[in-house]
């Protein structure tokens, strides 16, 4: 267990380890390089991680409930939709669209809070 552990660990680089130096013998790292301020970087990064996690969450929910948040929130092609246009694309009331969406984000709270994260 250990082992696989560190295997994991070893891929793993942080922003701020050290890559080198430069002319002036002054230690460089990541974040340096990147160009950007290092608190956007992170937040991209974090961003980035938390997308792929929220991903990975909506693979647990019914297919009419994955259907109605990738419509609601655009997360297949970033365009959103409101309620009463997936509504009329899906052939329901708009009622029920809302019951679906308010169910399906209590299920990923759910799976998010089991899991020990805060949303």
């Amino acid at each position: 267990m250990h082992l696989r552990f560190m295997k994991k660990v070893r891929a793993e680089v942080s922003l701020y380890d050290p890559i080198g130096v430069d002319k002036e013998g002054n230690e460089i790292s990541l974040i340096d390089v990147l160009g950007t301020h290092p608190e956007v970087v992170s937040e991209i990064v974090e961003n980035s991680f938390e997308r792929r996690r929220l991903k990975e969450k909506v693979l647990l929910l019914s297919g009419r409930e994955k259907k109605v948040l990738e419509l609601r929130f655009g997360l297949k092609d970033g365009d959103r939709m409101t309620q009463r246009e997936i509504a009329r694309s899906l052939g329901i009331s708009r009622s029920y669209v809302s019951r679906i969406e308010k169910r399906a984000i209590t299920k990923l709270a759910r799976e998010f809070t089991a899991e020990g994260c805060q949303y």
